[in-house]
C-alpha cells in the first residue's frame, strides 16, 4: 500500500532542548509573540503563514485576511465566525484553533494548528499512486467531521477536495469554515438536545425557521465552488441545511469513485444549471476499474437533486463506508 507523500524534511520544525527550557520573556506582549513568518498560502479574501510561537517554541499557522479586506466589516465579522466555528468544534478532524487577536496595526488575526500535508486535490491528482482503500478511509473521516459539525448545527457549506488535507502520520483535516452556516438561537440544555436516528431531520426543521443572516453569507452572491455546489445551494436557498453538505460529499465520493465529478462544463453558469436541471448518471459509466455497488448507490443516494430523496445523515454514510464493499 502506497504511503501518502510526506513533505521535504526540512519543512519539519525539530524540537531541540534549548528551546524547550528557554526561559518566558519578563513581560508579555502579543506584539512580540509571533516571529519568521513565510506565506503558505494565497487565498481569495485571506493569508496563511507559517511562524514561530515565540512563547511556546513551536511553529504554527497564522491566518489574516488580505489588506484590501482588513478593514472591510462584512469580512471582518465572517473572519471573526470562522475562527470561532473552527475554535468551538473541537474533533479530531478539524484543525485546533489557539488564538483569535488583533496586531500592531489592530487587524484581525487568528493561529491553529499547522499540518504538514496536502489536499485531497492534490492526492487525487496523482491517485494511480494510492490504494482505493486509502481514499475511502479519508472520505470516511471527513464524514466523521461532517456528522460532528451538524450535530453541533454547523454547515460546512465549502465542501471539497482543496478543503481536505491529508497529513504524513493519518491526519485527514476538513478546513475553512469561512461560509459556514451556524443556524441561530441559544443552545439546547443537554437533555433537550435531539438524540436519535431522526435527530439531524429535527435539526434541519430548526435550520429552516432560522432566520438567515445574509449579510455574512456572500451579500447576495453564489459562494462555494460550483462543481461541488448542491442545487440549493445555487438557488441561495436560504433554508439550506446540512443535506447541502451531504449533495457535496457525494459529489467528492462519486469523483473518488470514476476520477470525474457527476457534471462537467466549461463555465460556472453552464456547470449551475447542469447540476439544477439534470440527473447524474452512476459513476461506473466513466470507468472501466469496477466501481463497487455499494459504494455506487451511495454515491448517488448523495446527490439527488431534492435534499427529501438523499441520505439523510451523516452516520449513515460513515456506516456505509465502513460495511465490506
Amino acid at each position: 500500500m502506497t504511503k501518502f507523500p510526506e513533505p521535504p524534511e526540512d519543512d519539519y520544525a525539530f524540537i531541540y532542548l534549548e528551546d524547550t527550557d528557554r526561559p518566558l520573556p519578563a513581560k508579555l506582549t502579543p506584539r512580540t509573540r509571533y516571529a519568521y513568518f513565510k506565506t503558505i498560502a494565497r487565498g481569495g479574501k485571506c493569508i496563511v503563514q507559517s511562524c514561530k510561537d515565540m512563547h511556546l517554541g513551536r511553529t504554527i499557522c497564522y491566518k489574516k485576511l488580505r489588506p484590501e479586506f482588513e478593514d472591510d466589516p462584512i469580512e471582518q465579522r465572517r473572519f471573526v465566525r470562522e475562527a470561532r466555528v473552527s475554535a468551538m468544534l473541537q474533533h479530531p478532524n478539524t484543525i485546533p484553533t489557539y488564538e483569535l487577536g488583533r496586531d500592531a496595526r489592530e487587524h484581525y488575526y487568528f493561529t491553529m494548528k499547522l499540518v504538514h500535508g496536502y489536499t485531497l486535490r492534490e492526492v487525487l491528482n496523482f491517485r494511480e499512486r494510492y490504494d482505493f482503500h486509502q481514499l475511502i478511509d479519508v472520505l470516511t473521516q471527513v464524514g466523521q467531521a461532517l456528522g460532528y459539525a451538524h450535530s453541533h448545527h454547523v454547515i460546512h457549506r465549502d465542501l471539497k477536495p482543496e478543503n481536505i488535507l491529508v497529513g504524513p502520520f493519518g491526519e485527514v483535516l476538513l478546513m475553512d469554515w469561512g461560509l459556514a452556516k451556524v443556524w441561530r438561537g441559544a443552545p439546547a440544555p443537554p437533555d433537550a438536545r435531539p438524540e436519535g436516528p431522526g435527530s439531524n431531520r429535527r435539526l434541519a426543521a430548526e435550520a429552516q425557521e432560522a432566520e438567515p443572516d445574509s449579510s455574512l453569507t456572500g451579500r447576495g452572491a453564489l459562494q462555494g465552488t460550483a462543481a461541488y455546489m448542491s442545487p440549493e445551494q445555487i438557488r441561495r436557498d436560504p433554508a439550506i441545511d446540512y443535506r447541502s453538505d451531504i449533495f457535496s460529499f457525494g459529489v467528492m465520493l462519486y469523483e473518488v469513485l470514476c476520477g470525474r465529478t457527476p457534471w462537467e462544463a466549461g463555465t460556472v453558469r453552464e456547470m449551475t444549471e447542469r447540476i439544477v436541471g439534470e440527473e447524474p448518471v452512476r459513476p461506473s459509466r466513466w470507468t472501466r476499474t469496477t466501481v463497487p455497488p455499494l459504494l455506487e448507490d451511495l454515491a448517488m443516494g448523495c446527490i439527488g437533486r431534492d435534499p427529501a430523496a438523499r441520505i439523510q445523515e451523516c452516520p449513515e454514510i460513515v456506516r456505509q463506508l465502513r460495511e465490506h464493499w
